[in-house]
């Protein structure tokens, strides 16, 4: 491993230099160690690696060289002293809340989470004892509010899927921290290129390495980045135990997609503002989300806390479902998935895909109408994706 890098370099000097996996060969690309485990070279030698007495690797489980060194790199980005990397955005997710939370306790979660993470909650952390309320993630008072005695974490994304709304990390890590609670933001949306919830007071960053780390739509992962207690011990503690880990392959993917993840997240920018004015033009469509529009609510706090607007742009049509599925079977070159993240761009109707699994109340109260639609920006020429969807508005 490299460990001749400058925490005072450059954003994106960072995500090409820090925690280079460099071994004895001294390659100049990122290595890959795919080992399931390791040997030692005497039983003594062993014993002090098992018992953390000398530094070494053991199983690939919890120690590998190549997720080791995307772990560090992440950390490093997000300004986070530990990461811990994991086998998916949602892993990620239920590997935070296995390692802070006790049975009884109480999580305060804004109401514009992804589908499945509101299953997590609902479906499998409420029959082990934890109980969720939800809140409107605009309304700093309404989290406040949530708050309880056995409150223990605040759990938001922002941006918002699929309406792009955005909370004041700020205020809410100052809500939390004033009732004795932690703050964790996932930030798969904007990474920390447009976005360091760390430095504005939060506890624990979440990340779907799927989407913008990775940017090309190759592997599945995930991450979880915060202070070297919380994070280097206590959930390293439950990933050595119970085992939600990375694969070293899918670890190397996402260490090559760090180099570039600086320039890919300016262009995907670059062209999501092109393609959100370009929409708002549009008589088909009534309403256009997205934070870098004079129009959307927040863009004042975007402009505050974030140095970009991301990728994610959504928008209502007029005739609900039937206008969005026309839509989006009119496109010929924009790829009808409900992932994101990638160099390529997509469409989805959030109804009855990503949001298709919660109860049609939940969907009302998120605001994801039948007539929403989400397009994840891409880096082909704006021009070729505006004439992609134009077939669909006429």
């Amino acid at each position: 491993m490299n460990e001749l890098f400058d925490p005072d370099w450059g954003f994106s000097t960072l995500g090409i230099r820090a925690a280079e996996p460099r071994t004895e060969n001294g390659e100049h690309s990122a290595s890959v160690s795919l080992t399931s485990s390791y040997v030692f070279g005497s039983a003594a030698e062993a014993a002090a690696v098992f018992q953390g007495k000398a530094p070494g690797y053991i199983y690939s489980r919890f120690t590998n060289p190549t997720v080791e060194a995307f772990e560090r790199r992440l950390a490093a980005m997000e300004g986070g002293e530990s990461c811990v990397a994991t086998a998916s955005g949602m892993a990620a997710i239920l590997t935070l809340c296995l390692s802070v939370l006790n049975m009884g306790d109480h999580i305060v979660a804004s109401r514009g989470l992804f589908g499945s993470t509101i299953n997590l909650f609902n479906n499998i952390l409420e029959r082990f004892g934890l109980s969720v309320s939800y809140v409107d993630m605009t309304d700093v008072a309404a989290w406040d509010a949530a708050m309880q005695d056995n409150t223990r974490l605040l759990f938001v994304e922002t941006p918002s899927n699929p309406l792009v709304e955005l909370a004041d990390i700020a205020a809410i890590a100052e809500v939390a921290h004033r009732r004795g609670a932690l703050l964790c933001v996932d930030n798969c949306f904007l990474t920390p290129v447009l976005q360091q919830p760390l430095k504005l007071g939060a506890d624990f960053v979440i990340h779907s390495a799927t989407k913008y780390l990775d940017g090309q739509g190759r592997c599945v992962g995930g991450a979880i980045v915060g202070d070297a207690q919380r994070v280097g011990k206590d959930v390293f503690g439950f990933m050595r135990t119970a085992g939600p880990c990375m694969s070293p392959f899918n670890a190397w993917v996402f260490l090559k997609g760090l180099e570039t993840l600086s320039v890919r997240m300016k262009a995907h920018c670059e062209n999501s503002r092109a393609l959100a004015e370009w929409l708002e033009e549009q008589p088909a469509i009534t309403r256009v989300f997205y934070p870098g529009l004079s129009s959307h609510p927040q863009h004042v706090l975007a402009q505050r806390q974030q140095s970009g607007y991301g990728a994610i742009v959504s928008f209502e049509l007029d005739g609900g479902r039937d206008a969005a599925w026309k839509l989006i079977d009119s496109t010929r070159m924009i790829s009808i998935t409900a992932n994101l993240g990638d160099t390529r761009t997509t469409i989805t109707h959030p109804a009855t895909t990503t949001h298709g699994r919660i109860t049609a109340e939940a969907r009302a109260a998120a605001g994801i109408t039948e007539g929403l639609v989400r397009i994840a920006v891409g880096l082909e020429d704006i021009a070729d994706i505006q004439a992609d969807l134009a077939r669909g508005l006429v």
